[in-house]
């Protein structure tokens, strides 16, 4: 069976919170027996699309994760930030026929439930490579 290759998105905004999610994906990935061979930070969710398109070109990534955490402040900005990059990280997906699985928590979210969504990262690694086994059947 082919090993699959994983890239992983990464927001540095929260990176307290995101490096630790960064941490569970990887060593999930260990666990599901797939390479991460890519990982690149972007500054924050909203900036994630480019880098999932970048990562979607390469012909040696089947597959994406994103990380982030989008906490909630006085305005609707956090509302902003994840329905944009939700809907244009999915488009990607469908574009590229890639799986870029959704490994961002929030909108309206405290600092303490984003930590206690930390272990969300294994879900979307998990999800990404069940895309690949299902699509590649």
């Amino acid at each position: 069976m082919k090993k699959y290759n994983i890239g992983i998105v990464v927001s540095e905004f929260n990176f307290d919170i995101t490096s630790m999610m960064l941490e569970r994906a990887k060593a999930h990935a260990e666990f599901l027996e797939v390479n991460v061979t890519k990982v690149m930070t972007v500054p924050g969710v909203f900036d994630m699309p480019l880098a999932v398109k970048k990562m979607c070109e390469d012909k040696n990534i089947d597959g994406v994760v994103t990380l982030g955490v989008v906490i909630e402040g006085e305005t609707g900005h956090d509302q902003i930030v994840i329905t944009n990059a939700a809907r244009k990280i999915a488009d990607l997906s469908v574009d590229y026929g890639k799986p870029v699985s959704l490994g961002i928590t929030g909108p309206g979210m405290t600092r303490l439930q984003a930590e206690d969504r930390i272990e969300n990262a294994r879900n979307a690694m998990e999800s990404c490579v069940k895309m690949l086994k299902k699509l590649n059947a």
